[in-house]
Parts: C-alpha cells; sequence; structure tokens
C-alpha cells in the first residue's frame, strides 16, 4: 500500500474521531478517506447516523459480522507490508543468483590500458549470459529495471 494513501487513512482517524477498527471496517468495505466528511453527521443533518455507527452497519450488512476477526491500525499495516516487501525482494535477488557462481549479465567495456576480468589469465567464476533475441519488461517492485525472462 502506498504512503499517502496510508497518510491520508490516518489523518481520516484523526479528524473524525475513527478507532483502528472502524478504519479497518471502512477500507475493506472500500470507502475513501477524503469523503468520510460527507458521510458523518453534522448538528445540522439529525436524520444521519454517526459515522462510526454507519461503518459498523454497513460492515455487517455485508460480511455478516460485528466487527473484522483481527484488527490492525494502520502503521502496524505498514511495517508488515513494508517487511513483507523486503523479504520478497530478498528472496528474488537470492533466486537471481545462479547455482554455479554469480552471473554477469553484460560486462562494461575496461577502460584502455587496464585488463578486463575476462582477460586476465585467472580463472573466472562469473558467468557471462549471452543476450536474449527478445526480452519481455517486467517491472521489479515498483522500480523500473528491466529483467529478462
Amino acid at each position: 500500500m502506498k504512503r499517502r494513501k496510508l497518510e491520508e487513512w490516518s489523518a481520516a482517524r484523526k479528524r473524525h474521531r475513527l478507532s483502528h477498527a472502524h478504519v479497518q471496517m471502512a477500507r475493506e468495505l472500500g470507502m475513501n478517506p477524503r469523503r468520510l466528511g460527507k458521510i458523518d453527521n453534522h448538528p445540522q443533518e439529525p436524520w444521519k447516523a454517526p459515522l462510526p455507527e454507519f461503518i459498523e452497519r454497513l460492515y455487517e450488512k455485508r460480511f455478516g459480522r460485528d466487527r473484522p476477526e483481527v484488527v490492525m491500525s494502520i502503521e502496524e499495516r505498514f511495517r508488515l507490508e513494508k517487511r513483507k516487501k523486503a523479504e520478497n525482494e530478498a528472496k528474488t535477488l537470492k533466486c537471481e543468483v545462479s547455482r554455479e557462481g554469480p552471473v554477469a549479465e553484460h560486462p562494461e567495456p575496461a577502460p584502455q590500458g587496464e585488463e578486463s576480468p575476462t582477460d586476465s589469465g585467472s580463472p573466472q567464476n562469473l558467468r557471462i549470459r549471452p543476450e536474449p533475441a527478445f526480452f519481455w519488461p517486467v517491472r521489479l517492485h515498483g522500480r523500473d529495471d528491466r529483467k529478462w525472462v
């Protein structure tokens, strides 16, 4: 989840005095944090239910439960997603390393006057992967890196 969206939910929680459970229910219902002010009651609108009661009623109607089974604050959820993302990146990097050793995609040419690693007489543990005839661009974790598939 994007940080800006989480900040919007945090601000909406403070502005409308909602609990973490109410915020989670509203998010699961697909509500927009910027539009909660329209839904919330006002002294001149006595027919409207207070926002927390309205969210509870909609949640019970849609999901058949009073509250979510596991309630997490927005900050906890953000930390959990950040940790999972880091673990997935670590797994991805671990998978990219070949069993025979590290793989050099396309080595850059050595500056003149210096030996390149492939020119030296020492044995190398790097294998050079040939460039494929075509590539399918894959987005990796929101970055614009290209991955050969």
